[in-house]
């Protein structure tokens, strides 16, 4: 048989057996007593088993060990699933137990220093576009660390409707799966295989979690998911360009968004960075009137169009990629100010273009200041 045809058959297996665990898992979950009751910040009306991304990363682990063997070198693979089980364990105690948001933190940090000083996935380099070539040095490591941290907690922090992280990390490791094999010189194919057998081990669990679910990721397969989407990206930050460094940010804009301009809104309301409030992005569209299964489907939309953009970044100029990024951001924050993500009060963009387009509202404007 052929590579490719081998490649698909594991691919289903993967995803097969990850079809198989999910129901296990689901009654392990009720045993264990990691369950989301009902509650005021939460969209479920009943008990719900979470720690459903155990199946998913099991089914991964056993692919990438069992079934690709032979394709992919174990003992680098090892390290990278060392790591991953640090934050598994980390997710699934805070499934049970309820950690609090520095004890998560300890266990994430751990996780990230295992895979730069282990397993030896780290940023070293950082090339700027008309500015030139810089070696990071003592920078690699907090660099690397906060490149993981975020990114973790970015996916984590979308995590509030049925599918919603794991239909965005498949979209986002998709794209990050193409961008690998087409643009990576190096360990392009090897890193695709790794990526897209993650996929298959997510498909498998999707039918479970989509909308209406019956077993929710839980912090244990949110954290997995957000750690192995920022260590695949990594591979190709080593020697970071400017191109490889905006790519992932672009394929995890939907997470990242979220989670900056939660911090903003916190911070404008002079509440703790790590407060939980019902003001993220599916919030503000659930508030507008959309259904749950509207909107993610409208959040699966938005980071198919990141997605899109990050790719095209890929064949374009210096020049084209920063008009890319002006634009976006502009209609970004456009978007932004009319669901209210920051507060229904605090349109800057929107004030400004009404300045511009509105006669009378200009002479109210000018009238006040004096």
């Amino acid at each position: 048989m052929g590579f490719t045809f081998q490649f698909i058959v594991r691919l289903f297996l993967t995803m097969l057996l990850s079809i198989i665990l999910t129901p296990l898992i689901k009654l392990l979950a009720f045993k264990m007593g990691a369950v989301d009751k009902p509650g005021e910040r939460r969209i479920n009306k009943k008990t719900m088993p979470t720690a459903g991304g155990l199946s998913i990363f099991l089914s991964f682990s056993i692919a990438v060990l069992w079934e690709f063997s032979d394709t992919l070198d174990v003992h680098r693979i090892w390290p990278m699933l060392l790591g991953a089980t640090i934050v598994v364990i980390t997710g699934l105690l805070d499934d049970v137990f309820e950690l609090s948001p520095m004890q998560k933190t300890i266990g994430l940090t751990l996780a990230a220093l295992e895979i730069y000083f282990l397993a030896g996935i780290r940023i070293s380099t950082v090339s700027i576009p008309f500015i030139g070539y810089f070696d990071l040095g003592w920078l690699s490591l907090p660099v690397t660390l906060l490149w993981i941290l975020a990114i973790t907690n970015a996916v984590n922090l979308i995590d509030g409707l049925d599918g919603l992280a794991a239909g965005v990390s498949i979209i986002a490791l998709v794209t990050i799966g193409l961008v690998s094999y087409f643009f990576l010189p190096s360990n392009g194919v090897i890193l695709a295989v790794l990526i897209f057998t993650l996929v298959a081990a997510i498909i498998g669990f999707f039918p479970y979690n989509f909308y209406p679910a019956t077993i929710f990721l839980g912090d244990t397969g949110a954290l997995f998911l957000g750690f192995m989407i920022s260590v695949f990206s990594l591979q190709g930050l080593k020697n970071a360009t400017f191109i490889s460094v905006v790519t992932p940010m672009f394929i995890l804009g939907v997470p990242i968004t979220d989670t900056i301009y939660a911090m903003i809104r916190r911070r404008f309301n002079n509440q703790p960075i790590s407060s939980a409030d019902k003001m993220h992005l599916h919030h503000r569209l659930l508030s507008l009137g959309f259904t749950h299964r509207g909107a993610v489907l409208t959040i699966y939309a938005m980071a198919m169009v990141f997605s899109f953009i990050a790719l095209l970044m890929n064949y374009a100029s210096n020049w084209a990629i920063i008009l890319l990024i002006i634009s976006t951001t502009f209609g970004l924050e456009l978007f932004i100010e009319l669901i209210g993500l920051v507060g229904e009060n605090r349109q800057p963009l929107m004030k400004t273009l009404k300045f511009l387009g509105n006669r009378s509202y200009r002479q109210e404007v000018m009238k006040k200041k004096k």
